[in-house]
């Protein structure tokens, strides 16, 4: 398995975010991590990128241990964060040679021009970070995510604030990069699961309320008499299908 996540809980003070949390990501699988805001995905993502430590339980990535291989298991995983944190200041190509010569990439140069061709920056890439689209600023976080060619790629969020035609580019692209990757992919839009991955994990209130294939969990929800009035589900219909999910 490319990702094991076994009896995870994390505890902030009496607050548990996750609560014995398992399952399991095979290879070149695109797996959607759905949940409303504060359910425990970016903090399932930040653990299994080994950023923080679980309170209890294990995570292995590619064979290797969170607790006791967690820089190796880095090398192997490309991490876009919700925050998408960039420089505004740098240039596109200054920036992900930067990114390379922290990864220690042995042709820098090479790397980057793959990479801007992969993630389709070369229009843009002679311009500074700050002067780019919300679009073209998301390329750019996965270009970073990217660049060392990772086994698995965790991507928080990557769509928030994309406009529609913005939206459908990303979908691609991570569509793409599925094909040969591991891509562990957090959203609470339902519609974003539905156009990009193969399968979905739902988590509420820091437990797993389901996790199959997209057309199970659709006859699921279809079955339960959960609709959606719009074709963007709204936060109270979201509320409504995890509500169903955690009873049944």
């Amino acid at each position: 398995m490319s990702i094991s996540v076994k009896n995870v809980s994390k505890l902030y003070g009496t607050q548990r975010a996750l609560d014995n949390v398992n399952f399991e990501i095979g290879k070149g699988e695109i797996v959607g991590f759905l949940g409303p805001n504060g359910a425990g995905k970016s903090t399932m993502m930040k653990i299994i990128t080994s950023f923080i430590p679980p309170t209890e339980g294990d995570v292995s990535v590619c064979g290797l241990d969170i607790w006791n291989d967690s820089l190796a298991l880095r090398e192997k995983v490309g991490y876009l964060s919700e925050a998408n944190p960039l420089y505004y200041d740098m240039y596109v190509r200054e920036f992900l040679e930067f990114i390379a010569g922290i990864h220690q990439l042995k042709d820098k140069k090479s790397a980057v021009k793959k990479i801007i061709k992969l993630t389709g920056l070369e229009p843009e890439m002679h311009k500074k970070i700050g002067a780019l689209s919300r679009g073209y600023k998301q390329r750019v976080g996965l270009a970073q995510a990217m660049i060392h060619d990772p086994e698995v790629l965790i991507l928080d969020e990557p769509t928030t604030g994309l406009d529609p035609n913005q939206l459908v580019e990303i979908r691609e692209l991570i569509k793409k990069s599925g094909k040969t990757k591991t891509v562990l992919l957090s959203t609470h839009i339902m519609q974003e699961v539905e156009a990009v991955c193969d399968r979905i994990i739902i988590i509420n209130k820091g437990k797993i309320v389901a996790d199959a294939k997209i057309e199970e969990i659709r006859k699921m929800t279809e079955k339960m008499g959960f609709k959606r009035q719009e074709e963007r589900t709204t936060n109270l219909e979201m509320e409504e299908l995890f509500h169903q999910l955690t009873r049944n």
